[in-house]
């Protein structure tokens, strides 16, 4: 009996999983056709516009001289930054506004505040990703890269930048209903983080006192871990998988009771 209740919990829990899988995949697909549509190229914007902008960046860093091994070259190493921080500053940039544009949606019992982050973080993720493929393999076809030193830590340090995001995604999301000021700092203090996040520099470039207190940003370490599985010549110690999960599981805890606060006070009319 206990065998046929624990399975018959777990039919239950993969079916409730399937259902939410669709609820994503249909709003990804909302969003898509809402942000894009089907006029012009349509939906290849998104992986254009990440592609132009990660270039342009890319291109003001080209002439900048090596800082370190000889395969820490600056195009590279500015595409990855950016690109990386494109994924931070989407999911938070638009999480302030996802409650108001997609509240009607609400109406449906299936579909949850959490969702609808869900679906725009997993479509700035994708699109950022697939734009740094295409435009690492030019950079190494071109001879202005190589290919990447350790891809597992390098797709780890990625992955570790969308949890990060969408986890502070989520109090951004709920303080934003609360407080039309919360979202209007959102973008500014977004920007101010790109100098002091890792973007465009490595720890061991950092004098002390400054590097000391750096690392102690998550941001930070998430990047160091990134350009560790970029290049083969970086071998930073100034990363900490269980400190960056420790805030990843902290944000997400506070994230969730967040959500559930604001779902309480979301009034459809």
């Amino acid at each position: 009996m206990i065998a046929r209740n624990a399975f018959g919990g777990l039919a239950h829990y993969l079916d409730g999983l399937d259902v939410q899988r669709s609820v994503v995949g249909a709003l990804i697909m909302r969003e898509l056709h809402t942000r894009y549509g089907r006029e012009n190229i349509g939906y290849a914007w998104l992986l254009v516009e990440p592609m132009l902008l990660a270039t342009s960046v890319a291109v003001l860093h080209g002439n900048a001289g090596a800082h370190g091994g000889e395969d820490l070259l600056p195009i590279p190493f500015a595409l990855g930054g950016y690109c990386m921080f494109m994924v931070f500053r989407s999911v938070i940039g638009r999480a302030e506004s996802t409650l108001e544009a997609n509240k009607p949606l609400l109406f449906h019992r299936m579909v949850t505040i959490f969702d609808m982050l869900v679906a725009r973080a997993l479509l700035e993720a994708a699109s950022t990703l697939l734009a740094l493929v295409v435009l690492l393999g030019l950079s190494w076809t071109l001879g202005y890269g190589g290919v990447p030193a350790s891809p597992l830590v390098m797709l780890a340090g990625f992955g570790y930048m969308v949890w990060f995001s969408f986890a502070l995604s989520m109090p951004i999301c709920a303080a934003s209903y609360f407080s039309k000021a919360v979202g209007k700092f959102v973008h500014p203090l977004t920007y101010l983080a790109m100098p002091i996040s890792g973007t465009f520099f490595l720890l061991a470039w950092v004098p002390e006192p400054y590097r000391g207190m750096l690392y102690w940003f998550p941001l930070n370490q998430i990047f160091e871990m990134f350009h560790t599985g970029q290049f083969a010549s970086v071998r930073s110690p100034y990363f900490d998988v269980m400190y960056v999960t420790f805030w990843c599981l902290g944000l997400t805890f506070l994230g969730l009771v967040s959500l559930r606060i604001v779902r309480k006070h979301v009034h459809l009319s």
